[in-house]
């Protein structure tokens, strides 16, 4: 059986941990569907890809197993999980009822000489849509918000929180970096961070929401959210 075609994927260089990098690489890939539900990969065709040997991407793989993103397929390689409609609706339901009232409550405690640390992760973000870097773009997504959230001191809270993006799909990005349309998706960061400096929890909290809908809607390749 012919082995399926393995998307353009970035090296991640020479970092102190490699499995950690690949591990976050693939998790990203998946997410965004450039690796595709269904299909098998090969750890030497993802490793070649990666500028990497196939045991680091074996043993990230094997991590990626269990949160539930790829199933081994002995002496073949990893089937990337499928998600039906149903869990995307199930885990957006789940998100909005932590997130947006998690950061309505941070906003309040969040130090002032915080901001600019924040200011950075966010425009990590629209920099990676800018430079059409989608695999950057969902790193640099996921640390923004994890950091956000980790202002509650709920550290079962941020765990439970990255589990639920991980499993998410977010397959109408590609679609969003190719029209040049994911920079307007990149500054709501932004714009969320600006409610923070106003020290507007509410602003914050409703931004949240939309932001989250973006995320079951447009970035996950149906519609606008109503």
């Amino acid at each position: 059986m012919s082995q399926p075609r393995v998307p353009d994927l970035p090296g991640v260089g020479r970092r102190e941990n490699l499995r950690d990098r690949i591990r976050e690489a693939l998790r990203a890939a998946i997410i965004s569907g450039r690796l595709e539900p269904g299909v098998v990969y090969s750890a030497p065709a993802l490793g070649a890809q990666l500028g990497v040997s196939p045991t680091p991407v074996r043993e990230a793989m094997l991590d990626l197993v269990k949160g539930g993103l790829v199933v081994p397929h002995p002496n073949k390689g990893f089937r990337i999980t499928e998600v039906s409609e149903e869990d995307l609706d199930n885990l957006a339901a789940v998100r909005l009822l932590i997130e947006p009232p998690t950061v309505r409550d941070v906003v309040p405690v969040i130090p002032k000489e915080d901001f600019a640390e924040l200011r950075t992760l966010a425009q990590a973000i629209v920099d990676a849509a800018d430079g059409g870097d989608l695999v950057g773009y969902i790193e640099a997504d996921h640390v923004f918000h994890l950091t956000l959230l980790g202002y509650s001191g709920n550290r079962f809270l941020v765990d439970v929180v990255s589990d639920l993006r991980s499993r998410t799909r977010l397959l109408g990005l590609i679609p969003l970096l190719e029209s040049g349309r994911l920079g307007r998706s990149a500054a709501e960061h932004h714009e969320i961070l600006d409610f923070v400096e106003a020290r507007d929890p509410c602003g914050a909290e409703l931004l949240m929401r939309r932001h989250i809908g973006h995320v079951r809607g447009l970035w996950a390749g149906g519609g606008e959210p109503a």
